[in-house]
């Protein structure tokens, strides 16, 4: 875990710092710029595996920022810190693309553990693995996916999402599972990143919100991926 790249975006100069001071200690390669502007030159000369940035900064807007990047690499995980406690802030973050996200103040312990589960899906080596649920295909060492044939174009965390409900198509899968599986096992924040990330698969999977779809809400239990 210790070969992943991060980026840290963060104008502020005692909390970027320190997050660099934090991110070094534990072994990660790590960059910090205090700018959008320079976040996106930092970027483009050394591509990096995990951002963590701030949406306040005093350039550029930190969603512009965000969507400029996932529009550079469909690989990268963002992790958004922001100060902007309001839903419609976040969803307009992940739908810029980010990945995660983690309302400020945050604790040091519960960021670590969000990098290091993160980190794990950046590694290399994963076993190949390619899932069939009908129309729909995904190859797990590719981290590629397709609905009838046509390409998805998925963040890290939907396809990760995906590859779970896939991997136990036709089951109910818990929120507790999927929020362990797919973002840390010692998740104890808010599981509202996971309806939003249901909802964007929902729609990239071409569920309408009007009718039945792939992807079933089990009120107080979890979600289950249909099976043709």
């Amino acid at each position: 875990m210790a070969g992943v790249r991060i980026l840290v975006v963060e104008d502020d100069a005692t909390l970027g710092g320190g997050l660099r001071q934090v991110l070094a200690a534990q072994g990660y390669p790590v960059a910090w710029a205090r700018t959008g502007t320079e976040a996106l030159h930092l970027a483009a000369l050394d591509p990096v595996d995990l951002v963590l940035l701030d949406l306040g900064l005093p350039d550029l807007d930190g969603v512009e920022v965000c969507r400029r990047l996932r529009e550079r690499s469909a690989r990268v995980t963002i992790v958004v810190l922001t100060a902007r406690r309001e839903e419609i802030d976040v969803i307009v973050g992940l739908d810029a693309g980010a990945d995660d996200y983690l309302t400020k103040p945050f604790r040091l312990a519960e960021l670590l553990a969000r990098i290091r589960a993160h980190a794990r899906r950046l590694e290399p080596g994963a076993p190949a693995e390619r899932l069939v649920v009908g129309d729909l295909q995904l190859d797990r060492a590719a981290r590629r996916a397709w609905r009838g044939g046509q390409e998805l174009d998925l963040r890290p965390k939907e396809l990760d999402l995906l590859c779970l409900l896939m991997r136990e198509a036709g089951r109910a899968v818990p929120r507790e599972r999927i929020m362990a599986d797919v973002w840390d096992a010692h998740w104890s924040g808010s599981t509202k990143t996971l309806d939003m990330h249901v909802a964007a698969l929902r729609r990239k999977l071409g569920d309408r919100a009007d009718g039945p779809g792939r992807i079933t809400t089990l009120r107080g239990v979890g979600y289950r991926l249909e099976l043709p």
